[in-house]
């Protein structure tokens, strides 16, 4: 029998806050904070996103993303443009200047994988990440989320 604390709830919390202790460590020093780091990878997704919609993909408050699009702002890596169809919303997008920082971001995440996946073999690895994909689609599929 799985205890609880071996759930598949629990392993998965426990691991995503291992990980962004991990990135956030390997960030110090760095002129990028974790949650700046999310909010850039999520832009280089999902470039013209309202401001409004990206504060719900971040779990996060409007004025908290605020706070924070200004920050990237200021630092260049970011432009809010005013959304056509509706002038109280923005559109943020990135900057060219934000490339430098997405490929460091992606180089970190990638090194924090390969440290999470590193006693696996190829096929375990693989066979990790298909089936917490498809674990993902479930959930998104469902009226749970």
């Amino acid at each position: 029998m799985v205890s609880e604390q071996d759930s598949l709830g629990f392993l998965l919390a426990d691991l995503s806050r291992m990980m962004r202790q991990a990135f956030q460590r390997r960030l110090e020093g760095s002129s990028i904070t974790l949650a700046q780091a999310r909010a850039l990878v999520y832009l280089a997704r999902h470039q013209g996103i309202r401001q409004i919609d990206l504060a719900k993909l971040l779990e996060v408050q409007p004025i908290t993303l605020a706070r924070l699009i200004d920050q990237l702002a200021e630092a260049g890596l970011v432009e809010r443009h005013a959304d056509a169809a509706d002038r109280r919303a923005y559109r943020m997008f990135l900057t060219d200047a934000a490339t430098a920082h997405l490929a460091a971001i992606r180089e970190v995440g990638a090194a924090i994988q390969a440290d999470v996946l590193r006693d696996l073999d190829k096929k375990e690895a693989a066979a990790v990440l298909v089936a917490l994909g498809k674990m993902r689609r479930n959930l998104a599929s469902s009226r749970e989320c």
